[in-house]
């Protein structure tokens, strides 16, 4: 009996100090557990004096101690792995439960100790025991259940407890996001451990979080400036906000790109409304429904910004004049399909990174410049095999970018086709030589489109948003001969004159000017080369004006397209200027700079040279603080130089194995970039190691289980590289239990995922064998 007292106590101080050191866990977590605090406080007294007394007990309470012990002890480790990404509603359900538990236990032995104070003299106890029995609280998952019971009866939950719910949870558009992505991934796993029970609980969950939303659009969204009532059909689905890039997945449903895009960054591959599995991840713009939202905008008032990251429909008049004055569209989708007219494939490279070694033919194009997050690029061919995915790179280089086509985009208004565009998502230009395949050259309208859904786009609101759009058109198509004006020698050399104009004033005029003749145009960029224009531009990098300086990145950059200029830039000795750049530049310098050096990797002599002149540290700095932008751009360079296996080594000497670990985030958007570079880095040594140090397995794990397919295969093949080197990685891996989505990507992961998958089964297996044999022996 005194042990187990003596256990209980000991338990009771470790929660109660473990919950007054929790200063991060937000509420229902918080509140539960300071309840639990509270109580075990009132009772720690009673229990104490039952060990000094050495008090007669029965089995009853010598039972109840034990169960109280184990409830502590698991409420204890539930906040102990309670996570921010985890569920709210279902840690509310979770904690209460514990609550309620460890609150019965309590009561249990205060009616028992009741019994064997009496004749003690300590009324001060009797006292506590007193005020643990009238300790109320209130059920904060009451509405949760309810809403729950009228699931299984198959009414619809009260909109007011629904509302409810969500206030007392902090659900909040973003937050309701989160909590969407939490229930499915829980559901996933509910489904892999085949719990009937479990299962059943977390899908009446999976549809509560879906009715809340449903009922957060229908009760109405208000506009944050002007109050107005947004609605109900103009809000995604998912985060119940206004749809300002509105996108279709192949169920055939619309959301918010934003809001979608972080759906499929977790691994999930059902349409969040109608859980139907998605054949396929491509995000199409839903161009009616998004004229539809401007029109409305433009009603109200209602500002609409066009800076968004993502894909945006703009006319040309509100550009700013280094932005392409064609209607632009970009995607954040990491996927692209990219075609070449005039150039032919260059290089077949064997890539020797402990991956499958494959034969890839990529066209060394560069792609052009920044402007509204998209890239300009002269037409290639990218293997959909590579096994790196990176939208923006301003060259296409012979690296095995893992690149999958997907069915590209056109924007069409009222029949007529917009300039042929290509969509892709790193910084740069769109050009006019540029193109994308339409899903539909019919109607522009997605062909997953169901059939109701093409009987709503007839609508008058349709009609008015298409007249929008068709304005657009005439707007941007009115400019365009503007933007593609070609550029003769005797101007190239009067512009090349002017970069060594002792003004500044007129070098920045004239980097700018060819930095935008050399965005749109092939002719423009050869004669812009032949004039010699690259010296001066190189010369500029070294400027004080961050202006003049990012002009003339940037028009090296555009002039890289050509395969004759980007020979010639590297020739002149960009390297270092380049770098300097990457040192002292604005973040659009910096970014295009790291481009241009991604541009130069491409000429295979220069992988080396790149490595060695002290590129690497600039480009890893940037990785580690620069912007979004600059960091996959960043990415994709250090990634073309890491075939180069000696540069390898200056990679993960620079600390970039740190950096990749933290992109590895869902929430960065950068997973993919981030595992490819680490599987090349993880075939040396000081790879391994730095990502086992840096905390990389059990994200590396996660991404196994829920990351994009290729995501998944660089992940296993980098884990299959920690464990044919290491025992002791394999243990860490092991202990991360890493060997269920293992099992689960064997079976249902892409060819190259499945062998990785079924070699680190294999590896398990022989190691478990192995240690069997020694033990008998």
């Amino acid at each position: 009996m005194d042990a187990s007292v003596k256990c209980l106590v000991n338990s009771i101080s470790r929660f109660i100090h473990l919950v007054l050191c929790q200063t991060i866990k937000p509420v229902p977590i918080q509140k539960h557990y300071r309840i639990v605090a509270d109580l075990l406080k009132l009772l720690k007294p009673v229990l104490d004096e039952v060990v000094d007394y050495k008090m007669h007990s029965d089995e009853i309470i010598y039972k109840e101690c034990e169960e109280l012990d184990m409830a502590i002890n698991e409420a204890r480790e539930f906040i102990e792995n309670w996570s921010p990404k985890m569920s709210k509603i279902i840690t509310a359900l979770k904690s209460e439960s514990l609550l309620m538990k460890i609150r019965s236990s309590s009561l249990k032995i205060c009616y028992i100790l009741c019994r064997l104070l009496q004749s003690s003299s300590s009324n001060s106890n009797l006292t506590g025991i007193q005020e643990i029995q009238c300790l109320k609280h209130e059920k904060i998952t009451e509405k949760i259940e309810e809403a729950i019971r009228s699931q299984r009866n198959n009414v619809f939950p009260c909109t007011k407890d629904l509302m409810k719910i969500t206030e007392l949870l902090g659900l909040t558009s973003q937050e309701l996001l989160k909590e969407s992505i939490a229930v499915e991934k829980e559901r996933m796993n509910a489904e892999v451990s085949e719990i009937k029970g479990e299962l059943d609980q977390i899908n009446q969950i999976v549809d509560l979080v879906s009715h809340i939303r449903d009922c957060m659009v229908k009760t109405g969204r208000f506009e944050a400036t002007t109050g107005i009532a947004i609605p109900p059909y103009f809000c995604c689905p998912l985060s119940s906000e206004l749809m300002l890039d509105p996108v279709i997945v192949a169920s055939g449903q619309t959301y918010e790109r934003s809001s979608i895009q972080k759906w499929l960054d977790h691994g999930l591959t059902i349409c969040p409304k109608t859980h139907q599995m998605l054949m396929h991840t491509n995000l199409i713009p839903n161009y009616t429904v998004k004229a539809m939202v401007a029109s409305w905008c433009e009603e109200n008032n209602v500002k609409l910004p066009f800076n968004s990251d993502h894909t945006t429909v703009v006319s040309v008049p509100s550009l700013p004049d280094h932005v392409s004055s064609q209607v632009l569209v970009r995607t954040d989708s990491f996927k692209c399909s990219v075609y070449s007219s005039n150039s032919t494939s260059r290089s077949s490279l064997e890539v020797g990174n402990g991956f499958d070694k494959q034969k890839r033919g990529v066209s060394p194009i560069l792609c052009g410049e920044k402007s509204n997050g998209c890239y300009s690029r002269e037409k290639c061919h990218i293997s959909p095999e590579h096994s790196y995915n990176h939208s923006r790179s301003e060259s296409t280089s012979s690296a095995p970018f893992s690149i999958d086509s997907v069915p590209p985009a056109l924007i069409e208004v009222s029949g007529k086709p917009s300039k042929p565009e290509i969509v892709n998502e790193l910084s740069g230009e769109i050009t006019s030589e540029c193109y994308a395949t339409p899903p539909n050259k019919e109607s522009g309208i997605s062909p997953w489109l169901s059939v109701k859904q093409l009987h709503i786009s007839k609508t008058k609101a349709e009609v008015v948003g298409n007249e929008h759009l068709n304005n657009l058109y005439k707007e941007s198509s009115s400019l365009n001969s503007v933007s593609e004006e070609l550029a003769t020698a005797s101007h190239a050399k009067r512009l090349v004159e002017d970069l060594r104009s002792n003004s500044k004033e007129v070098q920045t005029t004239a980097a700018e000017e060819l930095r935008r003749l050399a965005k749109h145009n092939v002719e423009n960029r050869i004669v812009i080369g032949q004039s010699g224009a690259i010296t001066p531009l190189l010369s500029l990098l070294y400027s004080e004006t961050n202006l003049t300086q990012e002009h003339a990145v940037t028009a090296l950059l555009n002039l890289s397209i050509n395969e004759d200029n980007k020979v010639m830039i590297a020739e002149a000795g960009a390297i270092e200027p380049l770098i300097h750049v990457l040192k002292t530049g604005n973040d659009g310098a910096k970014e295009n700079s790291a481009a241009a050096l991604f541009s130069l990797s491409v000429l295979e002599e220069y992988k080396a040279r790149i490595g060695r002149s002290g590129a690497v540290k600039a480009l890893v700095n940037l990785l580690g603080s620069g912007t979004l932008r600059g960091k996959k751009d960043a990415a994709t360079a250090l990634f073309n130089l890491s075939i180069f296996h000696e540069n390898k080594a200056r990679i993960v000497q620079a600390g970039a194995v740190k950096y990749l670990v933290e992109l590895m985030d869902p929430d960065t958007g950068m997973i993919d970039k981030a595992v490819a570079l680490l599987a090349n880095l993880s075939t040396i040594g000081e790879g391994r190691l730095a990502i086992v140090r840096g905390g990389g397995i059990p994200l590396l794990v996660e991404i196994v289980e829920s990351g994009s397919q290729r995501g998944k295969e660089n992940a296993a093949s980098i884990l299959l590289q920690l464990c044919l080197h290491s025992p002791k990685f394999c243990t860490l891996i092991l202990q991360e239990g890493a060997v269920p989505p293992l099992v689960g990507l064997s079976q249902s992961g892409t060819p190259r995922a499945k062998e990785k998958a079924q070699q680190l089964l294999s590896h398990f297996r022989n190691q478990r064998g192995g240690a069997t044999g020694k033990g008998k022996s």
